[in-house]
């Protein structure tokens, strides 16, 4: 796969051709071992790097603990699996239609209801993860995480009816929300009626409107604001 690097987005899931495609800028930390990294995902993070060619991932280990920052060519990607896809095929796997876990029967629970509102969404953190490599990283209290893809601002009202299905599950859900500008929490801007914290690739700011793209001057002036 030769895709460029601004054809992947975050959250979206890439398998390197190997695990010394990887770079770090320390030493990778005990966990991440070759063995590891040789059969494991990761996963693009929000963020700019000076080489354009190359993509900001994250790496996960086996525990909730174990995670780490890396960069990687885009030319070294051979396999990617969209939040999306990983949503579709839970619509059809026994393994989250019967398992005992609270955020599995979750997922099971939400994704009809979530197919029939006139949004994108995919399933990303731990539960995606763990669905898309095989591998069995979740624990009975895991959350379940979600990126829901807004790009109006007349996305709104399905944004509040997806809030409304996230009340009386057992297991914690965390919703995302995916704008042209950013990305900010579900839950948080039900709270507030509007001002969030929008994630974007130059970092964090505090915006009254997550669909308008954030002055310049004050967006620089927010990120140098924010403590390291």
């Amino acid at each position: 796969m030769n895709s460029p690097a601004g054809s992947y987005r975050p959250h979206d899931l890439l398998w390197p051709v190997a695990a010394s495609a990887l770079i770090f800028s320390e030493s990778p930390p005990p966990w991440a071992t070759p063995d590891w990294l040789a059969g494991v995902p990761v996963v693009v993070r929000r963020a700019t790097l000076a080489d354009a060619g190359q993509l900001p991932v994250g790496l996960r280990g086996s525990t909730r603990s174990e995670r780490c920052a890396a960069r990687m060519a885009a030319g070294h990607v051979v396999r990617v699996v969209e939040p999306e896809t990983i949503a579709r095929s839970a619509a059809h796997s026994s393994r989250v239609r019967e398992s005992p876990l609270a955020c599995l029967q979750a997922l099971d629970r939400l994704g009809p209801k979530l197919d029939d509102l006139p949004l994108a969404w995919g399933v990303t953190g731990g539960v995606g993860f763990s669905l898309a490599s095989g591998l069995d990283v979740l624990r009975p209290d895991s959350d379940l995480d979600l990126v829901l893809h807004a790009p109006l601002a007349t996305d709104a009202d399905a944004l509040r009816a997806v809030a409304r299905l996230l009340h009386d599950l057992e297991a914690r859900v965390d919703a995302q929300v995916e704008t042209p500008f950013g990305a900010f929490a579900l839950q948080e801007w039900v709270r507030t009626g509007g001002p969030v914290l929008l994630k974007t690739n130059r970092g964090p700011i505090l915006t009254d409107n997550a669909w308008s793209r954030p002055d310049a001057a004050f967006f620089d002036a927010a990120c140098c604001a924010m403590p390291a």
